[in-house]
């Protein structure tokens, strides 16, 4: 077996761990069943990857995020390490010459979609492909307690009975303590370990205002703070109007959500992360996997749900541990909308089975048909086309994913693959017959490595520049390719994807487990509370509340939230106490005082010392004020 220090300074250039990287790795490598609680960016992934490359076999990555999936693949073939990923969208061609190449190479690492576990393409390959390591990526979705819940995680348990005495490490960035017992047992762990990074992160600085007009403190915020930044928005409008008004204050800004093609993403996280673009303004769809170090501010333009979300978005802020901020705006009624938010993020049985019908009747799904087929579903034209509110589609769409009746995959993008499916006399033939096609044949041989033995992901662009060509005319001679069966090209797909996961039933056929639903309902209010609760904290630390939500009781207070800094500003010594004081007796000697006017006769005292003096002088009975606000000494 090789030392996992040297892996990861031949692989990744690390001299050393990160605090409980190589304690978590060393539990794995003895076998253990472990669950690794590491806030984002804390380098989670390299608990699984390191300990895979040491030891023989193949490490199994369960993961519900498709881009990070292709992310990891991509950077570990960088590295030459041998990785493959099995995701939702994927023809069955292609599931099975992934399957067959990962198990005649020398693979280290095949990413799976939850989804996929249970198929039979699955359970046929899953004996020879020599797993030694499962790894759980936000293993958080395997628990209905949790904040997002995913109903194919509960079939990973059932890898124990094929997969005898494999360990399987659990990872997630953010799972309360009831939370984490949960994964535990769903997992079915024996000799476990579990293991905690702190939540502390002494260079991030959260704070809350209560504002009137966020734009305005957005932009006091940016021209405050330089450096990069991250707005989050709940709407797609709303990120694209507040990027607008950015750009007229002459702050360099962009707009991102799921709702873009998705090389216009791409575009548009690209110039962020070179400094193209200052800040970026976004639905939550955007920072998964992005790991940008510098990032000065991260702004809530409005409140999160519940304080795993907020934990996450915020913690990309401040990667390079220099003083970073999390600020999070809100008003009044922001508050009283997301006391309301249950009601809408659970819709009833009747607006879920209508949700149902209309899906079926859009795809033009057959009764009794369809399980296991994958459509490419317009979310946006499916709202025109039956006048459905947003929010009870979305919700009513992600009940009957917790029930196992479809999946549904808002975000999907599979790049353009090409493979050669004839022989190279036949191919050599072809050419000579029709030598327009030439070109465009020498180039894929030349450009993209390994496209004979299998699918390969190609850029149209990028061969239309080496072929100085239109991309347009580029795919007109790949199809054209394809028609004469030369080559198997499957064209870019970044629609989103619903599948049926049972055959179709009559609406008034779905059956909900109410109950249960019922008391998920009451863990997202109880989330919902404590988000209020820490949004109108005044008084504690913010960075103790949420580590203490997360059952890390050991963080002492931050000193830099404003809750903090709002507790030095009204630390008195004896020699302050005693000037504001004999200042108030003489300011009040001569007769009553509007409470505001004495604060601002108390030239150079900051207001909340001069408040906090007034407030015991109150409590001694010393002086009193009237209820129009009148401060006036009390005789005796």
């Amino acid at each position: 077996m090789k030392d996992p220090r040297h892996i990861l300074k031949e692989y990744w250039g690390f001299g050393s761990f990160r605090p409980l990287q190589e304690d978590i790795i060393r539990a794995v490598l003895e076998g253990k069943d472990v669950l690794a609680l590491m806030p984002t960016g804390g380098g989670k992934s390299l608990c699984y990857q390191v300990p895979a490359i040491a030891a023989d076999g193949l490490c199994l990555v369960i993961s519900p995020l498709i881009a990070l999936m292709k992310d990891q693949v991509e950077n570990l073939r960088k590295k030459g390490i041998t990785a493959f990923a099995i995701y939702s969208g994927m023809s069955r061609k292609e599931v099975i010459h992934t399957f067959k190449t990962a198990m005649e190479s020398n693979c280290k690492f095949l990413y799976v979609s939850p989804e996929r576990l249970e198929t039979a393409l699955f359970k046929e390959y899953l004996p020879g492909l020599g797993i030694h390591l499962v790894a759980v990526d936000e293993a958080h979705c395997i628990s209905q307690w949790g904040y997002d819940f995913r109903p194919p995680y509960l079939r990973i348990a059932a890898l124990r009975k094929e997969l005898p005495g494999v360990p399987i490490l659990a990872l997630t960035a953010s799972a309360t303590p009831e939370v984490q017992e949960d994964i535990c047992q769903k997992l079915e762990f024996n000799d476990r370990q579990i293991f905690r990074q702190s939540f502390e992160r002494a260079n991030l600085s959260y704070s809350c205002f209560n504002v009137d007009s966020k734009i305005n403190k957005i932009i006091r915020i940016l021209q405050k703070v330089p450096g990069t930044g991250i707005i989050y928005c709940k709407s797609r409008k709303r990120t694209k109007e507040i990027s607008e008004l950015l750009r007229l204050q002459g702050i360099p800004a962009d707009h991102y959500h799921a709702g873009l093609a998705q090389e216009e993403r791409n575009k548009k996280q690209e110039d962020w992360i070179r400094g193209q673009v200052r800040v970026i303004v976004c639905t939550n769809a955007f920072g998964m996997g992005i790991d940008k170090p510098d990032v000065r501010t991260v702004i809530h333009a409005d409140v999160p749900d519940c304080l795993e979300n907020y934990y996450q978005e915020a913690g990309r802020a401040g990667r390079d541990g220099k003083t970073s901020y999390a600020v999070l705006l809100y008003d009044d009624r922001d508050l009283k909308e997301l006391e309301e938010m249950a009601s809408l993020r659970f819709p009833s049985l009747d607006e879920i089975r209508q949700v149902y019908q209309s899906v079926a009747n859009y795809l033009q799904i057959p009764s009794g048909s369809s399980e296991g087929q994958y459509y490419d579903f317009d979310l946006t034209d499916f709202l025109k086309k039956f006048r459905l509110p947003s929010h009870t589609v979305l919700y009513s769409l992600k009940a009957l994913e917790q029930e196992d009746w479809l999946a549904f995959n808002e975000q999907v993008f599979l790049p353009p693959t090409v493979m050669f499916t004839v022989q190279k006399d036949t191919l050599y033939e072809f050419e000579k017959n029709n030598p327009a096609l030439e070109p465009c044949i020498k180039t894929l041989l030349r450009a993209f490595e390994g496209i004979y033995d299998q699918p390969v992901s190609i850029s149209e662009k990028m061969m239309a520049g080496l072929m100085k060509k239109e991309a347009e005319d580029v795919k007109k001679e790949l199809t054209v390719l394809d028609h004469f069966g030369i080559i198997d090209y499957r064209p870019r797909k970044d629609n989103p994807q619903l599948c049926l996961l049972r055959g179709r039933v009559k609406a008034e056929d779905i059956r909900i487990d109410m109950q249960a639903y019922e008391k998920r309902k009451e863990q997202f209010r109880k989330r919902m509370r404590q988000m209020v609760q820490y949004v109108k904290d005044e008084t504690n630390c913010r960075s103790r509340i949420i580590g203490a939500y997360f059952g890390d009781e050991k963080i002492n207070d931050c000193g830099i939230c404003d809750t903090c800094l709002q507790k030095k500003a009204t630390v008195l010594s004896n020699e302050e106490w005693e000037i504001i004081h004999r200042r108030l007796l003489t300011l009040l000697q001569a007769g009553p005082v509007d409470s505001k006017q004495l604060l601002q006769q108390l030239t150079g005292i900051p207001k909340e010392k001069a408040w906090k003096v007034l407030t015991f002088l109150q409590a001694e009975h010393k002086l009193e004020m009237d209820k129009d606000g009148k401060v006036r000494l009390i005789p005796g």
